[in-house]
C-alpha cells in the first residue's frame, strides 16, 4: 500500500486525517438522522396511540365529516352576512350634527342641524332652530347626498360631516 501511495505522490498521513474528517461528519450526520427518527416514532406511536387500522379509518371519515360540517357552517355564515348586509343598506349609517346659534339673541348654541344618511347617501337633514319665541323644525330629504331645497350653511355643514364621515374622524386623529 505504501508504493501505491509513494507512485501517487501522498503522505499517509493526510490520508489518515482524511478519513478521520469523514469518520467524524458521518458520525454528526448519524446522530442527527437518528434523533429525527426519533421525533418521528414519538409522533407515529402518538397519532396510533389506541388504534388499530377499523379505529384509525373511522377516526379519520370523522374528521373529514367534521371538516364537511364546518364549511357548511361558514357558507351558512357568508350567507346571513350577506343577508345582514343588504338589509343594512338601507339603514341610517352616517350622521353629522351642526350646532349653532339661529337667531344671535340666546347664546349658547341651542339649535342644530342634524344629517341622517344611509350608505347610497340618502336620508334627511333635520333642522332645529331656537329662539326666545319659540322652536321651529324643518326636515329636508336627501337623495345621493344632494338636496333639491336650498340648504343652510350650517345644514350644508353638517350634510358634508355625515358624507365625509370618515375623513372626519380621520382629522381628529391628528
Amino acid at each position: 500500500m505504501n508504493g501505491i501511495l509513494e507512485m501517487l505522490g501522498v503522505d499517509p498521513f493526510y490520508l489518515f486525517v482524511v478519513v478521520f474528517v469523514l469518520i467524524a461528519v458521518l458520525f454528526v450526520l448519524y446522530v442527527l438522522l437518528n434523533e429525527r427518527y426519533r421525533k418521528l416514532q414519538r409522533s407515529y406511536a402518538t397519532f396510533m396511540r389506541g388504534k388499530n387500522g377499523k379505529n384509525l379509518e373511522k377516526s379519520i371519515f370523522a374528521r373529514f365529516e367534521e371538516l364537511d360540517r364546518v364549511a357548511r357552517l361558514a357558507e351558512d355564515n357568508r350567507d346571513e352576512i350577506n343577508h345582514i348586509y343588504k338589509k343594512m343598506e338601507g339603514h341610517y349609517q352616517k350622521v353629522g350634527i351642526v350646532k349653532y346659534d339661529a337667531f344671535h339673541e340666546m347664546g349658547g348654541d341651542l339649535s342644530f342641524a342634524l344629517a341622517m344618511l344611509d350608505e347610497n347617501d340618502n336620508g334627511w337633514i333635520f333642522n332645529a332652530m331656537h329662539s326666545r319665541e319659540g322652536c321651529y323644525t324643518y326636515i329636508k330629504e336627501i337623495i345621493n347626498g344632494e338636496s333639491y331645497i336650498e340648504l343652510a350653511e350650517e345644514e350644508r355643514q353638517c350634510l358634508e360631516k355625515a358624507i365625509y364621515q370618515e375623513e372626519y374622524d380621520l382629522k381628529k386623529g391628528m
